[in-house]
């Protein structure tokens, strides 16, 4: 028998404020570009508050951005162009 739950799926009750870490290999431009994504899925995101963590050997940085989600459909839309980002390595 299966089970259709159509929000129930989601915990989040929108909006709310959700934080999504980004890492990728520390290279020229890859703070910025992440931001680019952001912003067009999260135009109100201030860069600003981007926090940034290098990787103990500094091959990777990570960044910690925390957008206001309106929408499962908006971070769902978000995660899957940071995911196929290519200096992307991983989104939690």
């Amino acid at each position: 028998m299966s089970e259709t739950r159509p929000e129930a799926q989601s915990l989040l009750a929108f909006p709310c404020d959700f934080p999504m870490k980004i890492m990728g290999r520390k290279e020229p431009g890859f703070a910025q570009n992440i931001v680019e994504v952001v912003l067009r899925h999260a135009p109100d995101y201030d860069p600003a508050t981007v926090e940034m963590r290098p990787s103990r050997q500094g091959n990777y940085l990570s960044l910690t951005v925390t957008v206001r989600a309106r929408s499962r459909e908006q971070l769902d839309n978000l995660y899957r162009e940071l995911c196929d980002h290519p200096q992307v390595v991983m989104v939690l």
